[in-house]
């Protein structure tokens, strides 16, 4: 079901054989080209490179040599780290301005030299650790690793032989929305390659282990974050984490069978707007593979809280999920070919489904089913808390109650069924019928409770009122964001039940209630709240409700709702073209680093607006050099994962796209100039792969995954197609739109008669930075080196 790309054939991903790369150059050499190059010391906390195994994330910087704060997404309701370790007598490698260093994406590791030192380190995927190895050390040398926290935590501070552990437990009873479980953390060093290592607790937050490197110079350490509530004794909770034998090859081998699955784009333009996207959409597939291996996502509110260098500051609620900054990271890696990463996702509402039926039943009025609360808390309540750690006063509010103040997510509707449409298009795509099985209530009860808060009216149609359209209108009647939610829940619902042979009643009601539902609201462009001054009088928009004039509280562009992520307008629909031009006049431009602009830009085959989309947003929000955002620049300085996300799906969409009415668009948005490469995963299984050079679509390939017929539309109308079937001669067809009879495990490759051009890629020799604009991603060299000989003595 999903494309096994080539098996690396080189060892070393600064090793590439050839000085421009094919489109079917070997994975690791794709992969390479957006490794993290650090020519400098990150000596910054915000200058943090982060790794992951699902479970267990660290952030590593250069202060004191080496710094790495470890977190996990289960240290709940605050999700507190289990701690920071440095190395501060690792400051050989690090004073040399010789200093070099890497994010390793392949094989999962970062890689640093300097001094004579040379350090690898990796988030072990066979139990939750790091493992740092360091070569190259005096071996009469003494080293340091110290584990600490800080105030107001308030840990058990430990030794056993040689091991340091740090214990931390609280109750989750105090908060708004508490679940009065018993949450911790638990973190342990231990020198196990090395000599005369010995454990000593410093105070009550701060554990060390000193040890002399082996007599060839080497220095292996363990700092483990296990899991951990307190039931269990945490000396006994660190050490079956110690205890796994360390095979280095598990992780590598792990993230070398990830990569192989995933599926890969590479892009380039003149202007570099491309090949910074492609880099991008990398980084995000590895961090997303870092984030998601547990029962609820390691992201929330748009951040990469698994790679956090902010201690425990967290300026949006830590134990709330906002779906509003979750949907892309789903669509992004169900496009990519890698729809497991979304399980935690869905895992989060699917286990919490009876504690949002308690919610809405007390909170929405008795009715029946699910209003998933837009910002939901882990335990399934509608609470989002900020503390006053970060702002001047406390921030609570709700989402899903109708008693609530008119406010942020107060009477969203809409969040429960757009997680039951990405249900099931997961199904369309895997055709993983014990998937649909487990996650079918979500769709059925998001379902349920829409249809119980549709009101007749005196048109004979039905209603929501009061309702939000998402964060940016309050209260107001028939939200675009309920109306697309509905026309594209209820017919996804009545087709999962009819697949599963269940809930025939509650089908019936939906198909009557669908014949009742308003349609999209289209006004007039100049009566919206925010009118565009490009606005002409004849244009028309898709409002955000059917009260077009109810001034905006957000930055949200609801009038594409529509198009993405509901899926309700593809090229045929007659309101395509209106749809364009609500996106030519949409009230935000650029608006927040979980911007949807390239995205619907993708969707409406608009190839310039999404390169200029791409190249704005960067500019504003793509700060840190690890290549993640700041929505909120300053302090905490936290990671946003959402804006690279959103560049990953793009990235996918401007290659294929598959329209609700199952046409794939092939190239529908390929910016003018760019050079691009990849695949992109549509339902039953399929993988199309699209070549183009120049902005002009040469050749698109077909992994059937099933036996089906497929409605295609090329750029390539009035030319002449020929089909290979299994790498032989087929046919020759008419381009631009056509059918294929496509049978299961075929590969089938289609090119314009007489071309036979690829498109061809910069191979590189060794990491790179990345610029665009103001922006970059990793570190240059350093400036100023004074000449050979200088003594700081001659300038006193």
């Amino acid at each position: 079901m999903i494309r096994a790309w080539l098996t690396c054939l080189v060892l070393l991903c600064s090793i590439v054989p050839l000085s421009t790369l094919a489109a079917d150059s070997p994975t690791e050499a794709i992969v390479a080209r957006s490794d993290i190059a650090i020519y400098q010391p990150n000596i910054l906390p915000s200058q943090a490179v982060g790794l992951g195994n699902g479970r267990l994330g660290a952030a590593f910087w250069a202060k004191d040599g080496l710094t790495v704060q470890l977190n996990r997404a289960d240290t709940l309701p605050y999700r507190r780290s289990s701690g920071q370790v440095s190395f501060p007598d690792l400051q050989r490698l690090t004073s040399d301005r010789s200093f070099r260093g890497r994010v390793n994406l392949y094989d999962g590791a970062l890689e640093e030299n300097g001094g004579g030192v040379s350090l690898r380190t990796w988030v072990d995927h066979s139990a939750d650790r790091v493992i740092v190895d360091v070569r190259g050390l005096p071996p009469s040398s003494l080293q340091h690793i110290r584990l600490h926290l800080w105030e107001p935590r308030n840990p058990i501070a430990s030794t056993q032989g040689d091991m340091a552990v740090l214990a931390e437990t609280w109750l989750d009873d105090k908060l708004p929305g508490a679940s009065n479980r018993r949450f911790g953390s638990v973190a342990a060093i231990e020198v196990v390659n090395g000599r005369d290592s010995t454990a000593s607790v410093i105070d009550s937050r701060t554990v060390e282990i000193t040890a002399r490197p082996t007599i060839q110079g080497a220095l292996r350490v363990i700092i483990a974050a296990p899991a951990f509530d307190g039931h269990r004794a945490a000396i006994d909770v660190v050490h079956d984490a110690l205890g796994v034998p360390i095979d280095a090859s598990s992780t590598t081998v792990w993230w070398h069978t990830f990569w192989s699955h995933a599926l890969l784009i590479r892009a380039e333009s003149r202007d570099g707007t491309a090949r910074y996207a492609e880099t991008m959409r990398m980084l995000y597939l590895f961090a997303s593979a870092a984030h998601n291996g547990d029962s609820i996502p390691g992201s929330q509110a748009g951040i990469a809280d698994l790679f956090s260098s902010a201690k425990d500051d967290h300026f949006w609620d830590p134990a709330a999920f906002w779906f509003w900054n979750l949907r892309m990271q789903v669509g992004a890696n169900l496009a990519a070919g890698v729809p497991q990463l979304n399980a935690p996702v869905f895992a989060l509402y699917r286990n919490n489904l009876d504690a949002i039926h308690r919610w809405t039943l007390e909170h929405m009025g008795g009715r029946p089913g699910i209003c998933v609360p837009e910002t939901m808390r882990f335990n399934g309540k509608g609470v989002e808390y900020e503390s006053d750690g970060l702002r001047p006063f406390p921030i609570t509010t709700h989402s899903c109650d109708l008693s609530w103040s008119a406010s942020s997510n107060a009477r969203t509707l809409s969040s429960g069924a757009e997680i039951g449409l990405w249900v099931w298009r997961t199904y369309l795509q895997t055709r993983d019928l014990a998937f649909l099985h487990a996650n079918y209530p979500l769709m059925a009860e998001s379902a349920r409770f829409l249809l119980s808060y549709q009101k007749d009216g005196k048109d004979e149609q039905l209603h929501t009122s009061p309702s939000n359209a998402h964060e940016t209108q309050m209260d107001v009647t028939d939200p675009t964001t309920d109306l697309a939610a509905i026309h594209a829940l209820y017919p996804a619902t009545i087709a999962a039940a009819q697949l599963l042979q269940r809930d025939a009643d509650l089908s019936a009601q939906l198909k009557t209630a669908l014949q009742k539902t308003p349609p999209l609201p289209l006004v007039g462009a100049s009566i919206v709240a925010s009118p565009s001054a490009d606005a002409l009088p004849a244009d028309k928009v898709i409002a955000a409700s059917y009260e077009p004039t109810v001034p905006y509280s957000n930055g949200e562009n609801i009038g594409l709702e529509p198009v993405w992520p509901y899926d309700l307008i593809g090229i045929d629909s007659p309101l395509f073209k209106l749809a364009q031009r609500t996106y030519a006049l949409r009230p935000f431009v650029h608006a927040a680093d979980w911007s949807l602009d390239p995205i619907q830009a993708a969707r409406l085959g608009l190839g310039t607006e999404v390169a200029d989309a791409i190249f704005q947003l960067v500019q504003l929000y793509q700060v840190f050099p690890n290549g993640m955002s700041a929505l909120v620049p300053g302090a905490p300085d936290e990671f946003y994962i959402e804006q690279s996300g959103v560049v990953a799906l793009t990235l996918s969409e401007v290659l294929a796209i598959q329209d609700n009415d199952g046409l794939i668009r092939v190239g529908p948005a390929i910016p003018p100039g760019w050079t691009i490469a990849g695949s992109t995963a549509l339902q039953g299984g399929a993988i199309v792969d699209v070549q183009a050079i120049d902005g002009q679509v040469t050749a698109f390939s077909l992994r059937a995954g099933e036996d089906s017929t497929l409605h295609f539309l090329t750029p390539w109308e009035g030319r002449k197609l020929q089909i290979f079937d299994n790498g032989k001669p087929d046919k020759i067809i008419d381009g631009g739109r056509f059918t294929l009879a496509a049978a299961a495990g075929h590969d089938y490759r289609f090119e314009l008669v007489g071309s036979h051009a690829k498109p061809a890629f910069q191979g590189e020799l060794s990491a790179t930075v990345k610029i665009l604009g103001r922006a970059s991603i990793g570190l240059g060299p350093p400036c100023c080196a004074p000449p050979a000989g200088y003594d700081g003595s001659s300038d006193q």
